[in-house]
């Protein structure tokens, strides 16, 4: 009995010490993918499933797009909407747009156009 409970433990001890190691590899992470489509007035949504911690926010679109705002909800409730109004190009990225501090973000809204028939849009957090 006692080596049983004695194998699960060095298990869990050791997964855990995978995962901390590499979330701290890259402090880079990515909120959530959408597709913006050309000529429409609505966001495009990223429900997240969990709480993930950020201070900062970039985007990054797959193609050529006109980039207007992102809005961001966090756990407690409040907004943030962060402006950009400009062209971003294919696999390009906008500058980072800091937080006063780590939030837990919940929800995002993409508002943004695209010059082909459909772009991708990946918003990318820093923790």
């Amino acid at each position: 009995m006692k080596a049983k409970t004695l194998l699960a433990a060095l298990c869990v001890s050791f997964g855990l010490m995978g995962v901390s190691t590499a979330a701290q590899a890259d402090d880079t992470i990515t909120l959530g993918r959408t597709i913006v489509f050309e000529n429409n007035d609505y966001g495009a949504e990223i429900p997240l499933l969990v709480c993930r911690r950020v201070n900062a926010i970039k985007v990054k679109a797959d193609r050529d797009m006109f980039l207007n705002k992102i809005k961001v909800t966090f756990k407690n409730g409040d907004t943030k909407t962060f402006r950009f109004y400009r062209k971003v190009k294919e696999d390009d990225t906008t500058d980072w747009r800091k937080l006063p501090y780590k939030r837990c973000v919940k929800h995002i809204e993409v508002f943004a156009e695209s010059k082909n028939s459909s772009a991708g849009v990946r918003v990318l957090g820093r923790q």
